[in-house]
């Protein structure tokens, strides 16, 4: 308790003087809350996030025509005609996310004549460097199933726009 004297100066009572001094003393020689600022709190990631960023890398890659079963993207298309839809970067891609790890299945579409090993190791690896660079997350597992085949002379069920 601070008492006030009659001159209008304070005079703090004995355990008050310690309390202050250390009070002041605290707060020249650490920061508030302690630790490391980077450490407080945490955040969370959610599995469409996690989906948009695998989709578009694997979309990147030569050879992946499309991505999704035939059915997704029949669905998809006609999404994408209706007015104010959205093309959906997440179609053929499902994210489980931890709170450190990640895990991807991906069903591709392969371009007719390419190496399928090849190609869908290119989807892995540039799936896992997207990820982890964007997330921080550690990519367990890219499961791709490839679920068709673009022949040359088959007409696209809907024009895939690739990003380069």
């Amino acid at each position: 308790m601070t008492d006030m004297t009659e001159g209008g100066s304070s005079r703090a009572s004995a355990p008050e003087k310690d309390l202050l001094e250390t009070t002041s003393r605290r707060s020249t020689g650490t920061r508030r809350g302690g630790g490391d600022p980077s450490a407080r709190g945490r955040t969370t990631i959610a599995d469409g996030v996690v989906e948009k960023i695998a989709g578009l890398a694997a979309r990147d890659v030569l050879g992946v025509h499309a991505m999704g079963s035939g059915i997704s993207r029949t669905f998809g298309a006609v999404r994408d005609r209706v007015p104010g839809g959205s093309k959906s970067v997440t179609r053929g891609v499902k994210a489980e996310v931890g709170e450190v790890q990640t895990a991807l299945d991906l069903e591709i579409v392969v371009d007719y004549g390419v190496a399928i090993a090849d190609v869908a190791r290119d989807v892995r690896e540039n799936v896992v460097a997207a990820v982890e660079r964007m997330t921080g997350l550690e990519v367990v597992e890219v499961n791709i199933a490839v679920s068709d085949v673009k022949l040359p002379d088959e007409e696209d069920e809907e024009p895939e726009t690739r990003l380069q």
